[in-house]
């Protein structure tokens, strides 16, 4: 809104001016009319996206948030996500675990509202918000009634202009963090995963741990300062579902992120290149308990590989399908040497590996690694069959629309999309790269991946069967 100022004279001299005999007399004073002039707020430029699971609605709002919406007039919830790109692994080395004591602090007060004050408005609003972070993402998201959208935002919104990061809190935090510290001693998935990383990325900050220096380290003005590195305007996400217009989001998005700075400047985390391994026995960590935990670890694929949905169909067939993979079938069905393993691909920024794991026996648990090493040069020497290949597709392209079944769940699935950087159509494009994959296209992929020599195995518990290289865990040192 402008305000335009005019006098009352200069009001009258002018509205007579046109009459030429007309000699006005000499202005003495002159009254002030103030005339408020509303400007319109330009209209927003949505570009609409029309694909066969939903119509994605693209904009930029007036204070510069990227969304990406889908408008569900059915339900009358509004689902949000927000993220931002930097996470974990841009903690300064000593104080590992800052990232996490930002995010937990996130719905522990703001403003006037210390945390009980703020759970409660919460409850009150029938709204949920949270935040988490992972080793390359700061991500907070938010449920509500859309009729209580307004007010729960202006909620959030203080969470971001006004955290509290109250010693309560914020105590209670690192009390939690040493218990997690105790607990991850006997957690055999941790000792996996910790060996596995000392030994192909020991030096890359996603090796990093914390530790009981480095929380107690940690303070309420490290953790806002901080936040105001991860959580900035340049680098924001939003996809949001629910009964509402683009419209009627923007100024509601714009109230959240206006006590955001614009911009900051967090450490480059480098690319991780899987070293070549020499021909080793697995690394086992000693862990008293009647069962071995077994993961193994090779190199994987990004998300723009070529082979990227070969390898995705690949691994259905290979660990990924439940009763439906090779290494369920062989070795918990017809071997009786687990209740099950899997295999997942990652395909991280940084990092990329195909890996899985699984439980046995401490006596079986040489035989165990033997037949997962034996599964994988089959999959080498004779590849997948017609009818794997077809129940691997028709199971992926079948299921996929289970994950659309919420606001929730599609906020989520369009985030993941624009994190990786996929495109909007992805969802349109993602069943026909599925059905594309050729029987030629997973052997080959086979024969490239499923390489026993290019996997790292790591038994946790205490194995019997194998010969080991002993892993000394920070607890024994």
């Amino acid at each position: 809104m402008k305000r335009l100022t005019i006098t009352a004279g200069l009001l009258a001299a002018t509205s007579l001016s046109a009459c030429a005999y007309f000699n006005p007399p000499p202005v003495e004073s002159a009254t002030v009319v103030e005339v408020e002039v509303v400007e319109e707020p330009a209209p927003l430029e949505v570009r609409v996206h029309s694909g066969d699971f939903a119509e994605i609605q693209q904009f930029t709002t007036p204070g510069g948030a990227s969304v990406w919406l889908v408008s569900e007039p059915s339900i009358p919830i509004l689902s949000l996500n927000m993220a931002w790109k930097g996470g974990e692994a841009s903690d300064p080395e000593g104080l590992e675990g800052l990232t996490d004591a930002v995010t937990y602090h996130m719905n522990e007060g703001a403003g006037d509202l210390d945390s009980l004050g703020f759970q409660t408005r919460m409850e009150d609003l029938n709204m949920s918000f949270g935040c988490s972070a992972s080793n390359d993402w700061t991500s907070c998201s938010a449920s509500m009634l859309t009729d209580n959208a307004e007010d729960a935002m202006a909620l959030i919104a203080t969470a971001f202009e006004d955290p509290r990061f109250d010693e309560g809190p914020f105590e209670r935090f690192r009390r939690e963090q040493q218990v997690g510290l105790k607990t991850r001693e006997t957690s055999a998935g941790f000792l996996a995963w910790q060996a596995a990383s000392q030994a192909l990325y020991s030096d890359h900050p996603y090796a990093r741990t914390t530790s009981e220096e480095s929380i107690a380290a940690l303070t309420p003005d490290l953790a806002k300062e901080q936040m105001r590195k991860l959580m900035v305007k340049d680098r924001l996400l939003v996809t949001a579902v629910g009964a509402v217009t683009p419209e009627e989001l923007a100024p509601m998005i714009d109230e959240v992120m206006a006590g955001l700075p614009e911009t900051s400047t967090l450490p480059e985390t480098p690319d991780i290149v899987l070293p070549e391994l020499e021909p080793a026995e697995p690394i086992v960590v000693d862990l008293p308990q009647p069962q071995s935990l077994v993961q193994f670890t090779g190199p994987g694929l990004k998300r723009d590989d070529e082979d990227f949905f070969p390898a995705f169909v690949l691994n259905y067939t290979y660990g990924g399908g439940g009763f439906e993979s090779r290494l369920m079938k062989t070795l918990r069905i017809e071997k009786g040497l687990t209740y099950g393993i899997y295999t997942s691909l990652s395909s991280g920024e940084h990092l990329q590996t195909w890996g899985g794991g699984g439980q046995t026996k401490n006596e079986s648990a040489g035989e165990f690694i033997q037949g997962i090493k034996d599964e994988m040069e089959d999959f080498v020497e004779n590849g997948v069959t017609e009818e794997e290949l077809a129940d691997a597709k028709a199971y992926l392209t079948g299921s996929y629309p289970l994950g659309f079944d919420s606001n929730a769940k599609i906020a989520s699935q369009m985030m993941g999309v624009r994190q990786d950087e996929l495109g909007i159509d992805y969802f349109d494009l993602r069943n026909d790269k599925v059905r594309a994959v050729t029987l030629e296209d997973v052997n080959r992929v086979a024969k490239e991946y499923l390489i026993p020599e290019d996997y790292l195995f790591v038994a946790v518990g205490q194995p019997e069967g194998i010969a080991a290289e002993e892993f000394e865990t920070e607890a024994e040192e």
